[in-house]
């Protein structure tokens, strides 16, 4: 499956994963052709949280020093009630942690990781990358798949890898489960100028704040210039929604009966947009022939673990490494990174699901036993908790 000749893997969509994707396939000297509908390759959004996962998947890929010269190190994971402005719990991000995992926790904005990707991708022979080019379907035979664009072009590879996100339209056609569901979770995003943040909160930590229905999360962005600010409120949402501007009045109405303190953070944010958070419940059916998704194409899931990206990465990796390891036998290659990636990915969806029910939002004696439970463990007991996702680089279970 080298490049000597043999047909490009088509990877359709040009995000994070899409671009980790290529890259990993291009360093076992596999060729790819990259499809991005947009007539641009960028990312919008704000921060997202790197896990030690990250960063293991970020060397694999021949990205690490690249990735570490953009991220913000924050020291602790920080959870706080809403309700009393006080401490629950933290988790220290500092040496224990990362002589612990290998590697550091951090924080990024979303544009900037991607670009650290897609400036890889660009100095690559083998990775081309097009523009304004959506695969709408595909169809395939016994020796190569052919990708059918909005354009009414077709393209064909050897193998074509569906990273085009959460309504991915490769996924339509490998699983055909219908639309997302819809959580019926808010998401509002704003950035707050550090010199805007109140001062008593400037602190370097991925803060949660824990509320009743609703939660605040603040971290420190882009060298320390802004912070990134993201509140959600369960507010029975009925359709998805991305994106779209909403005024501050409209924010605060699922964030009136918080800790004063906690309210002041979302009176400092700036043109707000919203999002109604969208996943799927986890499903084996990732392959058909030659075609396999990825990321989340794969296995959308809900904000509250801060893996969406960690595991499309992950993902990434052991693709590339199983079809390195492969050559020729692209049935072999899919199934076992099918095989690899499922019970890891499906478990992170459903945990994803249970901490925002059982941590981020809880009220009265449930989120008196959240406190408890939480407020008890030391970093020593969290670094325990935590070892199954933050010491995988994607080619484990």
């Amino acid at each position: 499956m080298a490049s000597g000749g043999a047909r490009p893997v088509l990877i359709a969509g040009g995000g994070i994963g899409g671009l980790a994707a290529a890259l990993g396939l291009a360093q076992k000297g596999i060729a790819s052709i990259l499809l991005e509908k947009s007539a641009t390759l960028g990312e919008i959004g704000a921060g997202i949280q790197l896990g030690p996962n990250a960063f293991h998947a970020f060397d694999y890929l021949g990205v690490g020093e690249a990735a570490r010269g953009m991220a913000v190190y924050v020291d602790q994971m920080r959870l706080m009630d809403a309700l009393t402005a006080e401490e629950i719990t933290h988790v220290d991000l500092g040496e224990a942690f990362r002589a612990r995992f290998g590697n550091p926790y951090a924080v990024v904005h979303r544009g900037d990781l991607h670009g650290v990707f897609l400036r890889a991708c660009r100095g690559h022979a083998l990775i081309d990358l097009r523009v304004s080019s959506e695969v709408l379907g595909y169809d395939q035979d016994g020796s190569s798949v052919t990708a059918h664009l909005a354009t009414g072009d077709r393209v064909t590879g050897s193998l074509l890898i569906g990273a085009d996100g959460l309504w991915s339209n490769i996924r339509k056609q490998v699983t055909a489960d219908g639309p997302p569901r819809v959580s019926g979770h808010t998401t509002y995003r704003s950035v707050i100028p550090t010199e805007e943040m109140p001062e008593d909160l400037r602190w370097n930590a991925a803060t949660l704040w824990a509320g009743p229905k609703c939660h605040l999360v603040h971290y420190p962005l882009s060298g320390w210039k802004v912070f990134n600010l993201v509140v959600t409120y369960h507010n029975d949402a009925p359709k998805p929604v991305a994106g779209q501007p909403v005024s501050e009045a409209e924010v605060m109405k699922g964030f009136t009966h918080i800790h004063p303190r906690a309210q002041k953070l979302i009176r400092h944010g700036k043109n707000w947009k919203l999002w109604v958070l969208c996943d799927r419940d986890p499903t084996e059916r990732w392959i058909d022939g030659r075609v396999a998704l990825l990321g989340d194409a794969a296995h959308p899931m809900l904000q509250y673990f801060a893996q969406g990206a960690c595991q499309a990465m992950e993902d990434a990796v052991c693709l590339s490494h199983m079809l390195g390891s492969h050559p020729g036998d692209h049935a072999s290659a899919l199934e076992q990174y099918r095989a690899q990636r499922f019970p890891r990915t499906a478990r992170v969806q459903l945990m994803s699901r249970a901490i925002g029910e059982h941590i981020y939002h809880p009220a009265g004696e449930h989120a008196r036993l959240r406190n408890a439970i939480m407020g008890a463990k030391t970093s020593e007991d969290w670094y325990r908790d935590l070892a199954w996702l933050y010491g995988g680089t994607g080619l484990e279970g």
